[in-house]
C-alpha cells in the first residue's frame, strides 16, 4: 500500500466497485486550505492547478482565505489549463459590493470560457469585525440580499434592487453569454435556505457523512424543490492524508486544522457530526479506506468532494502521489452532472 509520504510512483488503487455505489460523485482538489506550511505563491498554486488537470481531476478550487485573491487565482489558472473546472472556495461577500463580485466574476468566467464556479459566502464574525472593522449584525439577511443582487446580474446582466442594505439598479456588459454559477457556503437552516432557493448549491467545509446525510442534503434539496430549482450541487471539502499511519494523520489533522474547530459556523458542524475537531473529520488513511469514506460521501448526497490534501512529510513532494490515487478513486465514483445543475445559478 503506497503512502503520500512514500515513493510517489503511480500506485495501484483499490476503491469501491460499481456494484458497491448508490452516489455519483465528481472528485476536485481545494487548494490553499492547507495551514502546515508557508503560504503558496501564485506560480505554485498554477502549477497544481496545470498538475490537477494532468492526472485527470474534475475541478481545481482556490480558497480566498488571506493571500491571493481566489477569483484572479482562477482566471489565471484558466488560461494555463484546458478542460478543468475552475472555482473558488470561497469568496467572502463582506469586502465587495455585489455589483463589484458579479463584474468580477463575469470577467473570471470570460477568462476560463465557461469553466468556471463562484462560491461565496458571509465569512465569519471574527474576521468581519475583528480584521475587516465592519458590522457582522444579520448575516443572513445580509446574505440574501447580496445573492439578490448578485444572481440576477450574472444570470441576466441586469438587476433592480431595492433593499434595507444595498439598493442596485444596474446593468452589466461582461457577461459574455457565459454561465456562472454561484454556490453558497450554506451549513446552518436558514443558509441552506438561501443556497437551495437563490444559488446553485452549497460548499461545505468541516462536514462529516453522517451531517450531510441527516442536515445539509435533506435542508437543501427541500428548498430547491420548493423552489422549483434544480437538484442543487452539493460540493464536500475535507483535509485528506493518503497514508498507512492514520493516527499520526489524524493527530496532524488535529494541528494543522484546529482553528476550524473554534469558528461557530464549523463547530456546530462538528458537533452534529459527534466529532471533537477536524481530526475525526478527516479523510485519512490507505486506498482502501480513502475509497470507501469518500463511497459514504457520496451515498449522503455529494455531488462533489474536494480534497486538501496534507501529509505526514514534505507537501509538495508527494502530492503527485496523492492526486494519482485520488484520481483513480474517485473514476470509480465520479460522473458527469447534469446539465441544469452545472449551469445553473
Amino acid at each position: 500500500m503506497r503512502r503520500c509520504d512514500a515513493d510517489p510512483a503511480r500506485p495501484d488503487v483499490r476503491a469501491p466497485g460499481p456494484e458497491a455505489r448508490s452516489g455519483l460523485m465528481r472528485v476536485g482538489l481545494l487548494d490553499g486550505a492547507q495551514r502546515d506550511r508557508r503560504p503558496a505563491t501564485l506560480d505554485e498554486l498554477l502549477a497544481r492547478a496545470r498538475l490537477a488537470e494532468s492526472l485527470g481531476l474534475r475541478s481545481v478550487w482556490f480558497s480566498n482565505i488571506f493571500g491571493h485573491d481566489a477569483m484572479t487565482v482562477a482566471a489565471l489558472a484558466a488560461r494555463v489549463t484546458d478542460r478543468i473546472e475552475v472555482g473558488t472556495a470561497i469568496t467572502p461577500t463582506y469586502p465587495r459590493h455585489p455589483y463589484a463580485m458579479a463584474q468580477q466574476a463575469a470577467s473570471t468566467a470570460a477568462a476560463a470560457r465557461g469553466r468556471f464556479t463562484l462560491g461565496v459566502g458571509p465569512s465569519h464574525r471574527v474576521v468581519v469585525e475583528e480584521m475587516w472593522g465592519l458590522s457582522y449584525e444579520r448575516a443572513y439577511a445580509h446574505t440574501g440580499e447580496y445573492l439578490s443582487v448578485l444572481v440576477p446580474l450574472l444570470r441576466t446582466g441586469k438587476v433592480e434592487h431595492a433593499g434595507t442594505r444595498f439598493t442596485v439598479r444596474a446593468h452589466l456588459t461582461s457577461t459574455d453569454g457565459l454561465p456562472v454559477p454561484v454556490l453558497l457556503s450554506g451549513l446552518g437552516p436558514k443558509m441552506l435556505a438561501l443556497a437551495g432557493t437563490l444559488a446553485a448549491g452549497t460548499i461545505t467545509w468541516m462536514v462529516g457523512a453522517r451531517t450531510l446525510r441527516d442536515h445539509i442534503v435533506p435542508r437543501l434539496r427541500e428548498a430547491a424543490a420548493e423552489a422549483g430549482r434544480p437538484a442543487p450541487r452539493i460540493v464536500v471539502e475535507l483535509p485528506l492524508a493518503l497514508t498507512d499511519d492514520v493516527a499520526a494523520a489524524r493527530e496532524l489533522a488535529g494541528r494543522m486544522f484546529k482553528s476550524y474547530a473554534v469558528l461557530p459556523a464549523y463547530r456546530a458542524m462538528l458537533d452534529r457530526e459527534g466529532a471533537t475537531g477536524p481530526a475525526e473529520v478527516a479523510v485519512v488513511g490507505d486506498h482502501d479506506a480513502i475509497g470507501e469514506q469518500l463511497l459514504r460521501l457520496a451515498e449522503a448526497g455529494a455531488t462533489d468532494f474536494n480534497a486538501a490534501p496534507y501529509a505526514l512529510g514534505e507537501h509538495d513532494a508527494r502530492l503527485d502521489t496523492c492526486l494519482r490515487a485520488l484520481v483513480e478513486i474517485g473514476a470509480r465514483l465520479s460522473a458527469p452532472l447534469p446539465l441544469s445543475v452545472e449551469r445553473s445559478s
